[in-house]
């Protein structure tokens, strides 16, 4: 196994311009890969405004502009790309919030379609229903990169542990986050859920945010960060746009798991986590 993995995520602005938020997202893989990193990760949604009524009017195929565009810097690069989150149109019609994986190739290696759907009411602070326009995802999703098993979640997904205890549960040691909470649950949830998952799962955890952008109608928290199975903060951001790096070495994770045997004290016996099993690519 490979033990070292080199991560860089960019925390763009997003705006109402498709061909805009590829130049800003073209221009910080860039930037990130003059630290010769091994993986470039991207926010969610990050090619068009994070606003459901407008989720039909972005969605593209696959293979799409942006997809191709995600492709093409990944292998000019030579490097994996996360690509955050796009809005999917699948051949059906349906959509999706799904996040595709290259590799240093320009490989596709995986896609996560969001499997939990923001669908929250907080009266006097936020209302959003992403199912008016989307539809679940259906797959549990684990990748290879680099010899390094990573489980691929999005936003909402990480609120669900059951679903990172079946990616620890079939080897991941890393969980990549593409995520935008809001003002509202940034400040409450965000750094609580990325070091409670590291430390439930005994895995890195790589969240990886939009900017806060103050003209948008949804306004992400931004605060990308990196975590590690101890469930100490590795590196983090601010809410303006910029660049989080980090070196992680996956030494850690064994360590980690033989100090504290948590998977093995499980009792399943008494409680067990059934899921389907996982995939890289959904059909």
């Amino acid at each position: 196994m490979n033990n070292q993995l080199s991560i860089a995520m960019c925390q763009m602005v997003t705006g109402p311009s498709k061909a805009e938020n590829l130049a800003r997202a073209g221009k910080m893989i860039n930037q990130a890969c003059q630290r010769n990193v091994d993986m470039v990760v991207l926010p969610e949604v990050f090619n068009c405004p994070y606003q459901a009524d407008l989720f039909p009017l972005y969605a593209e195929t696959y293979p799409g502009p942006t997809t191709d565009f995600l492709s093409m810097m990944a292998r000019e690069k030579g490097v994996g790309i996360v690509g955050g989150s796009i809005i999917e149109q699948s051949a059906p019609g349906k959509l999706y919030n799904s996040s595709f994986v290259f590799d240093e190739n320009g490989n596709l290696i995986g896609r996560h379609r969001k499997i939990h759907l923001f669908d929250v009411d907080m009266p006097g602070r936020i209302t959003f229903r992403e199912s008016d326009t989307l539809s679940p995802g259906n797959n549990i999703t684990l990748i290879k990169f680099k010899d390094i098993t990573f489980g691929l979640l999005i936003c909402y997904d990480i609120r669900f542990p059951e679903l990172s205890r079946a990616l620890a549960l079939e080897g991941a040691d890393l969980l990549i986050i593409p995520a935008a909470f809001n003002l509202t649950s940034g400040p409450l949830f965000w750094e609580l859920m990325m070091r409670s998952r590291a430390v439930d799962q005994q895995v890195f955890v790589a969240a990886a945010a939009p900017a806060t952008n103050r003209e948008a109608c949804y306004q992400a928290w931004g605060h990308s960060m990196v975590v590690d199975p101890w469930g100490r903060i590795m590196a983090i951001a601010d809410d303006r746009e910029q660049i989080v790096f980090a070196e992680l070495d996956f030494s850690l994770n064994r360590q980690v798991r033989q100090e504290v045997p948590v998977l093995k004290h499980r009792r399943t016996d008494l409680y067990n986590v059934k899921y389907n099993p996982v995939s890289s690519i959904e059909k």
